[in-house]
Protein backbone atom coordinates (compact mmCIF):
# COMPACT_ATOMS: atom_id res chain seq x y z
CA UNK A 1 0.00 0.00 0.00
CA UNK A 2 1.35 3.73 -0.62
CA UNK A 3 1.64 6.21 2.09
CA UNK A 4 -1.92 7.68 1.31
CA UNK A 5 -4.15 3.96 1.77
CA UNK A 6 -4.60 4.63 5.67
CA UNK A 7 -6.20 7.95 4.86
CA UNK A 8 -7.82 6.40 1.82
CA UNK A 9 -8.95 3.56 3.53
CA UNK A 10 -10.71 5.79 6.08
CA UNK A 11 -12.32 7.71 3.81
CA UNK A 12 -13.80 5.15 1.94
CA UNK A 13 -15.31 3.92 4.89
CA UNK A 14 -16.95 7.04 6.78
CA UNK A 15 -18.48 7.14 2.91
CA UNK A 16 -20.09 3.56 2.94
CA UNK A 17 -21.26 4.15 6.29
CA UNK A 18 -22.69 7.26 5.62
CA UNK A 19 -24.47 5.89 2.64
CA UNK A 20 -25.86 2.76 5.10
CA UNK A 21 -27.34 5.18 7.29
CA UNK A 22 -29.06 7.62 4.81
CA UNK A 23 -31.11 4.13 3.58
CA UNK A 24 -33.08 4.42 6.69
CA UNK A 25 -33.19 8.31 7.03
CA UNK A 26 -34.50 8.60 3.50
CA UNK A 27 -37.43 5.65 4.60
CA UNK A 28 -38.55 7.68 7.30
CA UNK A 29 -38.86 10.80 4.66
CA UNK A 30 -41.26 9.27 2.36
CA UNK A 31 -43.72 9.46 5.36
CA UNK A 32 -44.22 13.31 4.38
CA UNK A 33 -42.30 13.30 0.70
CA UNK A 34 -42.69 10.66 -1.84
CA UNK A 35 -39.16 9.00 -3.09
CA UNK A 36 -39.67 11.19 -6.42
CA UNK A 37 -39.42 14.70 -4.93
CA UNK A 38 -36.88 13.27 -2.07
CA UNK A 39 -34.94 12.01 -4.92
CA UNK A 40 -35.12 15.67 -7.34
CA UNK A 41 -34.05 17.77 -4.53
CA UNK A 42 -30.97 15.68 -2.72
CA UNK A 43 -29.46 15.56 -6.23
CA UNK A 44 -30.25 18.98 -7.96
CA UNK A 45 -28.81 21.28 -5.22
CA UNK A 46 -25.75 19.19 -4.57
CA UNK A 47 -25.38 19.32 -8.72
CA UNK A 48 -24.95 23.14 -8.63
CA UNK A 49 -22.66 23.22 -6.05
CA UNK A 50 -20.43 20.58 -7.19
CA UNK A 51 -20.32 22.29 -10.98
CA UNK A 52 -19.33 25.59 -9.31
CA UNK A 53 -16.16 23.62 -6.99
CA UNK A 54 -14.97 21.86 -10.57
CA UNK A 55 -15.14 25.26 -12.45
CA UNK A 56 -13.01 26.30 -9.78
CA UNK A 57 -10.37 23.54 -9.84
CA UNK A 58 -10.82 23.01 -13.07
CA UNK A 59 -11.53 25.56 -15.00
CA UNK A 60 -14.73 26.20 -17.12
CA UNK A 61 -13.82 24.09 -20.20
CA UNK A 62 -14.05 21.21 -17.53
CA UNK A 63 -17.93 22.38 -17.15
CA UNK A 64 -17.80 21.09 -21.68
CA UNK A 65 -19.06 17.65 -22.77
CA UNK A 66 -17.10 17.92 -25.93
CA UNK A 67 -17.30 14.73 -27.74
CA UNK A 68 -18.75 12.28 -24.26
CA UNK A 69 -22.26 14.30 -24.27
CA UNK A 70 -24.53 11.55 -25.06
CA UNK A 71 -21.93 8.67 -23.31
CA UNK A 72 -22.18 10.81 -19.83
CA UNK A 73 -25.72 11.66 -20.44
CA UNK A 74 -26.77 8.66 -20.62
CA UNK A 75 -24.83 7.43 -17.85
CA UNK A 76 -25.76 10.04 -15.74
CA UNK A 77 -29.54 8.94 -16.49
CA UNK A 78 -29.13 5.28 -15.85
CA UNK A 79 -26.75 5.89 -12.41
CA UNK A 80 -27.70 9.05 -11.42
CA UNK A 81 -31.42 8.86 -11.73
CA UNK A 82 -32.31 5.15 -12.71
CA UNK A 83 -30.57 4.19 -9.31
CA UNK A 84 -31.17 6.02 -6.75
CA UNK A 85 -34.96 6.65 -7.98
CA UNK A 86 -35.10 2.68 -8.11
CA UNK A 87 -33.50 2.30 -5.02
CA UNK A 88 -35.72 4.46 -3.29
CA UNK A 89 -39.08 3.28 -4.20
CA UNK A 90 -38.40 0.13 -3.66
CA UNK A 91 -37.59 0.92 -0.38
CA UNK A 92 -40.73 3.08 0.13
CA UNK A 93 -42.64 -0.84 -0.45
CA UNK A 94 -40.16 -3.10 1.32
CA UNK A 95 -37.29 -1.75 3.97
CA UNK A 96 -34.41 -0.25 4.47
CA UNK A 97 -32.51 -3.07 6.06
CA UNK A 98 -33.48 -5.25 3.15
CA UNK A 99 -32.62 -2.07 0.61
CA UNK A 100 -28.72 -2.27 2.17
CA UNK A 101 -28.49 -6.03 2.31
CA UNK A 102 -29.55 -5.89 -1.47
CA UNK A 103 -27.42 -2.84 -2.37
CA UNK A 104 -24.60 -4.72 -0.58
CA UNK A 105 -24.81 -7.10 -3.67
CA UNK A 106 -23.33 -4.92 -6.24
CA UNK A 107 -19.84 -6.72 -6.22
CA UNK A 108 -22.04 -10.09 -7.31
CA UNK A 109 -24.13 -8.00 -9.68
CA UNK A 110 -20.78 -6.59 -11.40
CA UNK A 111 -19.65 -10.24 -11.61
CA UNK A 112 -22.68 -11.80 -13.54
CA UNK A 113 -22.36 -8.61 -16.23
CA UNK A 114 -18.91 -9.07 -16.65
CA UNK A 115 -20.06 -12.87 -17.53
CA UNK A 116 -23.32 -12.20 -19.42
CA UNK A 117 -21.76 -8.99 -21.49
CA UNK A 118 -17.85 -9.98 -21.74
CA UNK A 119 -18.07 -13.69 -21.11
CA UNK A 120 -15.39 -12.97 -18.36
CA UNK A 121 -16.80 -16.10 -16.41
CA UNK A 122 -15.99 -15.57 -12.32
CA UNK A 123 -14.09 -18.08 -10.41
CA UNK A 124 -15.93 -21.46 -9.36
CA UNK A 125 -15.12 -19.85 -5.99
CA UNK A 126 -16.63 -16.64 -6.18
CA UNK A 127 -19.55 -18.13 -8.26
CA UNK A 128 -20.09 -19.93 -4.75
CA UNK A 129 -19.94 -17.21 -2.89
CA UNK A 130 -22.27 -15.51 -4.98
CA UNK A 131 -24.57 -18.37 -4.56
CA UNK A 132 -24.41 -17.92 -0.43
CA UNK A 133 -25.12 -14.50 -0.59
CA UNK A 134 -27.91 -14.72 -2.74
CA UNK A 135 -29.43 -17.27 -0.40
CA UNK A 136 -28.32 -14.73 2.61
CA UNK A 137 -30.93 -12.21 1.31
CA UNK A 138 -33.19 -14.26 0.80
CA UNK A 139 -32.75 -15.12 4.49
CA UNK A 140 -33.32 -11.66 5.34
CA UNK A 141 -36.00 -11.07 2.71
CA UNK A 142 -38.23 -14.18 4.21
CA UNK A 143 -36.72 -15.03 7.70
CA UNK A 144 -36.36 -18.36 6.87
CA UNK A 145 -39.95 -18.46 5.97
CA UNK A 146 -40.35 -19.54 2.25
CA UNK A 147 -43.93 -18.27 1.80
CA UNK A 148 -44.31 -15.03 0.05
CA UNK A 149 -48.22 -14.38 0.26
CA UNK A 150 -47.87 -11.61 2.73
CA UNK A 151 -45.18 -9.56 1.59
CA UNK A 152 -45.75 -9.27 -1.85
CA UNK A 153 -45.24 -6.07 -1.72
CA UNK A 154 -41.97 -5.68 -0.26
CA UNK A 155 -40.55 -8.51 -2.67
CA UNK A 156 -41.64 -5.94 -5.58
CA UNK A 157 -39.95 -3.41 -3.43
CA UNK A 158 -36.53 -5.41 -3.07
CA UNK A 159 -36.55 -6.28 -6.93
CA UNK A 160 -37.08 -2.73 -7.82
CA UNK A 161 -34.05 -2.05 -5.31
CA UNK A 162 -31.88 -5.02 -6.99
CA UNK A 163 -32.67 -3.11 -10.43
CA UNK A 164 -31.75 0.01 -9.15
CA UNK A 165 -28.34 -1.39 -7.60
CA UNK A 166 -27.40 -2.88 -11.40
CA UNK A 167 -28.20 0.51 -13.03
CA UNK A 168 -25.46 1.99 -10.21
CA UNK A 169 -23.11 -1.35 -11.38
CA UNK A 170 -23.95 -0.43 -15.10
CA UNK A 171 -23.17 3.35 -14.33
CA UNK A 172 -19.77 2.24 -13.16
CA UNK A 173 -18.36 0.13 -15.45
CA UNK A 174 -19.45 2.17 -18.29
CA UNK A 175 -17.32 5.40 -16.60
CA UNK A 176 -14.50 3.93 -18.74
CA UNK A 177 -16.00 5.64 -21.72
CA UNK A 178 -14.88 9.32 -20.41
CA UNK A 179 -11.63 8.91 -20.72
CA UNK A 180 -9.25 11.88 -20.16
CA UNK A 181 -11.67 13.50 -17.78
CA UNK A 182 -10.64 13.80 -13.69
CA UNK A 183 -12.95 12.10 -11.49
CA UNK A 184 -14.40 15.07 -10.44
CA UNK A 185 -15.63 16.25 -13.82
CA UNK A 186 -16.86 12.35 -14.19
CA UNK A 187 -19.03 12.80 -11.40
CA UNK A 188 -19.93 16.07 -11.73
CA UNK A 189 -21.07 15.98 -15.61
CA UNK A 190 -23.22 12.92 -15.02
CA UNK A 191 -24.63 14.16 -12.23
CA UNK A 192 -26.12 17.02 -14.23
CA UNK A 193 -28.28 15.17 -16.58
CA UNK A 194 -29.09 12.90 -13.68
CA UNK A 195 -30.72 15.13 -12.05
CA UNK A 196 -32.28 17.27 -14.70
CA UNK A 197 -33.78 13.62 -15.78
CA UNK A 198 -35.21 12.67 -12.19
CA UNK A 199 -36.79 16.40 -11.97
CA UNK A 200 -38.59 15.58 -15.82
CA UNK A 201 -39.50 12.29 -14.60
CA UNK A 202 -40.93 14.42 -11.14
CA UNK A 203 -43.16 16.82 -12.95
CA UNK A 204 -44.44 14.19 -15.50
CA UNK A 205 -45.60 11.87 -13.10
CA UNK A 206 -47.38 15.55 -11.47
CA UNK A 207 -49.32 16.04 -14.46
CA UNK A 208 -50.62 13.07 -14.64
CA UNK A 209 -51.87 12.67 -11.43
CA UNK A 210 -49.47 9.83 -10.18
CA UNK A 211 -47.91 12.10 -7.15
CA UNK A 212 -49.09 15.34 -6.02
CA UNK A 213 -46.65 17.99 -5.40
CA UNK A 214 -45.17 18.83 -1.88
CA UNK A 215 -45.94 21.86 0.43
CA UNK A 216 -43.17 24.08 1.40
CA UNK A 217 -44.81 22.86 4.63
CA UNK A 218 -44.13 19.28 4.11
CA UNK A 219 -40.84 19.88 2.43
CA UNK A 220 -39.79 22.01 5.88
CA UNK A 221 -40.77 18.93 7.71
CA UNK A 222 -38.24 16.67 6.08
CA UNK A 223 -35.67 19.60 6.51
CA UNK A 224 -32.98 17.45 8.13
CA UNK A 225 -33.58 14.70 6.37
CA UNK A 226 -33.09 16.37 3.06
CA UNK A 227 -30.16 17.90 4.23
CA UNK A 228 -28.60 14.54 5.51
CA UNK A 229 -29.43 12.93 1.87
CA UNK A 230 -28.39 16.13 0.03
CA UNK A 231 -24.85 17.56 1.69
CA UNK A 232 -23.94 13.95 3.60
CA UNK A 233 -25.18 11.63 1.63
CA UNK A 234 -24.22 12.94 -1.86
CA UNK A 235 -21.99 15.78 -1.58
CA UNK A 236 -19.96 14.80 1.02
CA UNK A 237 -19.81 10.89 1.20
CA UNK A 238 -19.18 11.02 -2.71
CA UNK A 239 -16.57 13.20 -2.12
CA UNK A 240 -14.78 11.22 0.17
CA UNK A 241 -15.47 8.00 -1.71
CA UNK A 242 -13.54 9.85 -4.69
CA UNK A 243 -11.12 11.07 -2.28
CA UNK A 244 -10.43 7.25 -1.10
CA UNK A 245 -11.07 5.32 -3.91
CA UNK A 246 -8.19 7.20 -5.93
CA UNK A 247 -5.65 6.45 -3.12
CA UNK A 248 -6.92 2.63 -2.34
CA UNK A 249 -7.81 1.25 -5.23
CA UNK A 250 -11.23 -0.24 -6.63
CA UNK A 251 -10.45 -3.63 -5.39
CA UNK A 252 -10.02 -2.32 -1.56
CA UNK A 253 -13.14 0.15 -2.16
CA UNK A 254 -15.28 -2.74 -3.29
CA UNK A 255 -14.40 -4.67 -0.19
CA UNK A 256 -15.10 -1.90 1.84
CA UNK A 257 -18.86 -1.72 0.35
CA UNK A 258 -19.72 -4.75 2.80
CA UNK A 259 -19.87 -2.14 5.60
CA UNK A 260 -23.38 -0.60 4.37
CA UNK A 261 -25.60 -3.31 5.41
CA UNK A 262 -23.59 -3.67 8.76
CA UNK A 263 -23.92 0.64 9.34
CA UNK A 264 -27.38 0.34 8.64
CA UNK A 265 -28.53 -2.32 10.61
CA UNK A 266 -26.47 -0.47 13.57
CA UNK A 267 -28.10 2.64 13.49
CA UNK A 268 -31.78 1.31 12.97
CA UNK A 269 -30.56 -0.91 16.18
CA UNK A 270 -30.09 2.34 17.83
CA UNK A 271 -33.42 3.83 16.90
CA UNK A 272 -34.99 0.93 18.70
CA UNK A 273 -35.72 -1.53 15.77
CA UNK A 274 -35.61 -5.13 16.51
CA UNK A 275 -34.10 -8.20 14.50
CA UNK A 276 -35.38 -11.68 14.07
CA UNK A 277 -32.36 -14.40 14.13
CA UNK A 278 -32.68 -15.44 10.27
CA UNK A 279 -32.32 -11.47 9.24
CA UNK A 280 -28.94 -11.16 11.42
CA UNK A 281 -27.96 -14.52 9.91
CA UNK A 282 -28.65 -14.04 6.33
CA UNK A 283 -26.81 -10.19 6.64
CA UNK A 284 -23.98 -12.17 7.72
CA UNK A 285 -23.96 -15.05 5.03
CA UNK A 286 -23.94 -11.91 2.39
CA UNK A 287 -21.04 -9.84 4.11
CA UNK A 288 -19.10 -13.10 4.99
CA UNK A 289 -19.74 -14.56 1.23
CA UNK A 290 -18.48 -11.15 -0.55
CA UNK A 291 -15.50 -10.71 1.55
CA UNK A 292 -14.47 -14.03 0.44
CA UNK A 293 -14.89 -13.37 -3.01
CA UNK A 294 -13.39 -9.58 -3.04
CA UNK A 295 -9.88 -11.37 -0.95
CA UNK A 296 -9.75 -14.22 -3.37
CA UNK A 297 -10.44 -12.13 -6.37
CA UNK A 298 -7.54 -9.58 -4.96
CA UNK A 299 -5.25 -12.27 -4.50
CA UNK A 300 -5.08 -14.03 -7.62
CA UNK A 301 -4.45 -10.33 -9.23
CA UNK A 302 -1.87 -9.75 -6.74
CA UNK A 303 -0.16 -13.44 -7.74
CA UNK A 304 -1.13 -12.53 -11.62
CA UNK A 305 1.11 -9.04 -11.02
CA UNK A 306 3.99 -10.89 -9.28
CA UNK A 307 7.01 -10.10 -11.65
CA UNK A 308 8.71 -14.00 -12.46
CA UNK A 309 12.40 -14.12 -11.53
CA UNK A 310 14.63 -15.17 -14.35
CA UNK A 311 17.64 -17.18 -14.05
CA UNK A 312 20.83 -15.35 -14.08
Amino acid sequence: MNPGSPIGLLAVAIAVCLWGIQLPIAKGAFETLDPFHLTSIRYAVPSILMLTILVLREGRSSARYESHFWSATLLGVIGMCGSPALVFIGMAMSRADHAAVIVAMQPSIAAIALWTLRGIRPANFTLGCIVFAFAGVVLVITQGQLSFAETRRELFGDLLVLIGAACWVAYSMGTHRLSGWSTWRVTVLTMIPGAIATIVLTELLVLVGYITRPTLTQIFEVRWELGYLSFIGVFFALLAWNFGNRRIGPQNSTLLINLLPVSTFVYLATQGQEFAAMELIGASLVVAALIASNLTVRSQQNANQMPVRTSD
